[in-house]
């Protein structure tokens, strides 16, 4: 038996009881009926060899063909071929029945020297008058010695013959064992035994088509990735040509319909095929039709055997249905995008409805082919515009330009002035994120000016101020106006108004952070215009960030930012500033993967589109860096282009964040320059306060570094003075830090005891590893070993907690490595001292203490001992003493040796250096 004919056991059975009765003279009948492709025509020839082996039985054949079946008596012409007196029309019923009886009785003559088989495929395409013959053979097989085996397609119907002379027999699709039997008779594994069985519903004929097409590599999930077209060809086929006109609208139906097929059930598909839910072959082909085209492949194989016309026709009927099914909206607009345009309203409100679940499910490249689907409908301007700006939201992130020519569309679709007041606030911020903070300025007043309610001009006016926070005249001019504007604004209006002047004397250095907060919290309760909610809620989380209350501030961004995996909206400027908000709070509290793992798919959409956002990348290049993955930080900081910078706050943000690698990599003098120029941009911006850019402290510590002590402590003075105005513990200790850095000895020891003991009651950790860790070494430089081995003991626990796997579950978000920037300071500095537990090297560079690596790299510099010993008010015998012990252990004789000898982390003030956040 061929491979073909696994699971046909019982119809081989039925055809040898047949046969042995006909050759006894006792003639049968049997019917082979399935769908099509099933196997019925291998199934006729097994039977017809079987039979007839060794000269048993004489075959007659014939094979019905739509070709001949309008043609009277075709089939009985090819089992009588040399008969010239069948005739060609149709007769009247006493001559036909006169033909029919010489048919059979010249049939008899025949059988009577040996056993007939009359073998007719296709009994189905069969024409009328050759059915009847063969019923009026049927009922008179009971004394002839001949088999009559025929084969059908069930869905076109069943032949009706006597009963009590034969018996059909139904074939069934192809179990999942036996088609596993037939891919693995062609090498194939389980993986390709899973796709026949899947996407072939036990069809033989499908089964060997794609077993034919399949190639090595993955498994296709399109027919472009199959080898060959048979398996396509094979269903294009049976659609076009052998399926009943039931079967193929069905099938088409059931291929455009795909996932959608189990929620409109058999009724709604048979009515989205045009047919009637009772129809009688229903019953027969649905449920195997079902399976087959529950596979991709076989959906995308019967579409392309469709007429476009046919296939638009349904695909809006099935749309329809989907809809009134409540399907998910996907579903429905996916069928609506295949149309040339929707053509009704709930098409397009089914497109806008399926754009927004997209775009909560972070699926941008979806929402936004359904929304420039929606714009191909007739749409009345104001609906237009409104589609127009959503999608230029959309597209803004993944193309800067294209988004903001979609955004300034929506604003020309607009002749109403209140309705063009309503999108221009969406076109400048995009323009601000753009960098062309002047164009959105300019956008803001243009419409402004054409506006003539009160009300309406000081949402535009209080808006456009956010946005000139990105400006440093704008800024000043926009702060002089809001001053105006909050003593006689609405109060709705008032808060955030009043908000951005707190917001600008915080950076002036005039307020401390409990009378920033007496003004925010009383006015987080107030209503608020929804237009301004968002800028409203953007500065005051920025005010709480800065007064270190981080769990209020990223409440306040969470409460306006979607959930991951949705991108914010760039068209909001508040939102632009939560966004810096909630990364900013994340990096403070230490919490380095959320960091990255909340903004980094905001950064790679963004890349290379012209959207830079120069803050958001400083923080999660300085997470990477505090994760120990220091090269891809700087690749990050490197990719922005500052040649078209701006005085933007956000790129003074940058020059902190490269400082902040530079000390890292102990390049003391690029750190400073970086820090100067944060300073620059900052004092241009009339901001003098440490809180959001601490770039005193930063230049201070690569002062140090340079051996300029003295310059390094008027910075750091400075610095503490601005921080103690402010009066947060973290402010108050980068600066102690810096000082202690620049003054050394007893003086920088009380530094920083004082700052680790305010840091004990914030929510600042890094500062507070970073802290113990110079305190710890300083103490045992001045001798007293036991404390400073307690106090780097506790750093390095403190560092552990800080970058253990994350318990709260940030799937996207890297692993913090073993050598994480806090855990190898905190693991080197224990090493150095000799701690129990730890190894402490002997010899290189890693075995220097802090007070040695202080003075050799100032010996390194060409420093005398007698500078030394004045930069770092030590005596000269003890300066001394220490490039004694310093030569011992580098393995070094003279002074010019030093340099290349030196590996790793610099002075004491580069430790400080590394572990400062110098973020805003």
């Amino acid at each position: 038996m061929g491979s073909v004919l696994l699971e046909r056991e019982e119809a081989l059975a039925a055809a040898a009881r047949a046969g042995e009765s006909a050759r006894s003279g006792a003639g049968r009948w049997l019917v082979f009926g399935a769908a099509a492709g099933t196997g019925r025509t291998a199934l006729l020839r097994e039977v017809t060899e079987r039979e007839a082996a060794g000269g048993a039985m004489r075959v007659l054949r014939a094979d019905c063909s739509p070709e001949e079946s309008g043609f009277p008596f075709a089939l009985v012409r090819q089992l009588f071929p040399e008969d010239g007196e069948v005739p060609f029309a149709d007769l009247p019923a006493a001559e036909e029945q006169m033909v029919f009886h010489r048919l059979v009785t010249r049939l008899a003559r025949t059988a009577d020297r040996r056993s007939l088989l009359l073998a007719v495929d296709d009994l189905h395409d069969a024409d009328m008058a050759s059915r009847r013959w063969l019923g009026y053979l049927a009922r008179r097989l009971a004394d002839l010695p001949v088999l009559l085996v025929l084969t059908e397609c069930r869905e076109k119907g069943t032949a009706v013959l006597p009963g009590a002379t034969g018996t059909s027999v139904v074939l069934r699709p192809l179990g999942p064992e036996a088609v596993a039997r037939l891919v693995s008779a062609r090498g194939h594994g389980a993986d390709r035994a899973e796709l026949c069985i899947r996407a072939c519903a036990g069809n033989p004929v499908l089964v060997h088509a794609l077993l034919a097409d399949l190639r090595e590599g993955s498994l296709p999930r399109s027919l472009s990735e199959l080898g060959g077209s048979r398996y396509r060809d094979a269903i294009v086929h049976w659609i076009r040509t052998r399926a009943t006109p039931w079967s193929r609208r069905l099938s088409l139906a059931l291929a455009v319909a795909g996932n959608g097929a189990a929620l409109l059930g058999g009724a709604l598909l048979h009515e989205a095929a045009g047919l009637c839910p009772d129809h009688r072959a229903a019953s027969a082909g649905a449920s195997a039709l079902r399976r087959l085209f529950a596979h991709p492949l076989a959906r995308e194989a019967a579409l392309a055997a469709a007429d476009p016309a046919e296939l638009g026709a349904l695909r809006s009927r099935i749309a329809r249905l989907l809809d009134e099914r409540g399907a998910p909206t996907a579903d429905v607009a996916a069928q609506l995008l295949h149309l040339d345009r929707p053509g009704e309203e709930w098409m397009t409100q089914s497109l806008e409805d399926a754009a927004e679940d997209a775009v909560r499910g972070g699926r941008v490249d979806e929402a936004t082919a359904f929304l420039r689907h929606a714009l191909t409908a007739p749409l009345a301007p104001a609906r237009r515009a409104g589609l127009t700006l959503r999608l230029g939201a959309l597209e803004l992130p993944h193309s800067a330009d294209a988004g903001i020519r979609r955004l300034r569309a929506a604003l020309e679709l607009h002749a109403d002035r209140r309705e063009r007041a309503a999108v221009a606030p969406a076109l400048g911020a995009a323009l601000v994120a753009r960098g062309r903070t002047d164009t959105a300025m300019r956008v803001m007043s243009q419409v402004g000016s054409a506006v003539d309610d009160g009300e309406l001009d000081r949402v535009l006016q209080t808006t456009a101020a956010v946005m000139a926070s990105h400006d440093a005249v704008a800024w000043r001019n926009a702060v002089a106006r809001m001053r105006e504007l909050a003593a006689t604004a609405p109060a709705a209006v008032e808060p955030l108004a009043y908000g951005l002047v707190t917001e600008y004397e915080v950076g002036t250095g005039r307020l401390s952070a409990a009378e920033a907060l007496g003004r925010v919290l009383p006015r987080l309760a107030a209503p608020v215009d929804p237009r301004l909610r968002d800028g409203w809620l953007g500065t005051a989380a920025t005010l709480l960030q800065w007064a270190d209350r981080l769990d209020e501030a990223r409440a306040l961004a969470e409460e306006a930012l979607p959930a991951s995996p949705a991108l914010p909206d760039l068209t909001d400027i508040g939102r632009q500033c939560l966004i810096s908000v909630r990364a900013e709070a994340a990096l403070w509290a230490g919490d380095f993967r959320r960091v990255i793992a909340e903004n980094a798919p905001l950064l790679a959409a963004c890349a290379g589109q012209g959207i830079r956002m120069p803050h958001l990348v400083s923080m999660v290049a300085l997470a990477h860096c505090e994760l120990g993955n220091r090269a891809h930080a700087r690749r990050l900081l490197a990719g922005l282009d500052e040649e078209s910078a701006g005085s933007s706050w956000e790129w003074n943000e940058l020059h902190c964040a490269r400082a902040f690698l530079h000390m890292a990599e102990g390049n003391w003098q690029a750190a400073l320059d970086d820090y100067l120029s944060c300073g620059r941009g900052q004092s241009a911006r009339d901001f003098v306060s440490p809180v959001a850019t601490p770039w005193r402290s930063g230049a201070a510590l690569a002062l140090v570094g340079l051996g300029q002590p003295a310059r390094a402590l008027d910075l750091a003075e400075e610095e503490l003075r601005h921080a103690r105005t402010w009066g947060t513990p973290r402010t108050v200790s980068r600066a102690l830090r810096a000082r202690a850095a620049a003054v050394g000895g007893r003086r920088g020891l009380e530094s920083l005891s004082e700052a680790v003991a305010v840091l004990r009651t914030a929510p600042a950790p890094v500062e507070l590893v970073e802290t113990l860790l110079d305190l710890g070494r300083a103490r045992i430089d001045a001798g007293n070993s036991r404390k400073g081995r307690e106090d780097l003991h506790e750093a390095h626990a403190l560092a552990l907690r800080l970058l253990a796997p994350d318990p709260t579950g940030h799937p996207d978000a890297p692993d913090a490595p073993a050598t994480g920037r806090l855990l190898r300071a905190t693991g080197n500095a224990l090493r150095a001292s000799g701690a129990r537990g730890t190894r402490r090297d002997t010899t290189g560079s890693a075995a220097l203490t802090r007070a040695e690596r202080r003075i050799v790299e100032l010996a390194a510099q060409g420093q005398t001992n007698a500078q030394i010993g004045e930069v770092l008010h030590l005596a000269r015998r003890t300066v001394e003493t220490h490039l004694t012990h310093a030569y011992r252990k580098l393995g070094v004789t003279r002074r010019t040796q030093l340099a290349s000898r030196l590996t790793g982390a610099g002075t004491a003030a580069s430790s400080g250096a590394r572990s400062l956040i110098a973020s805003g």
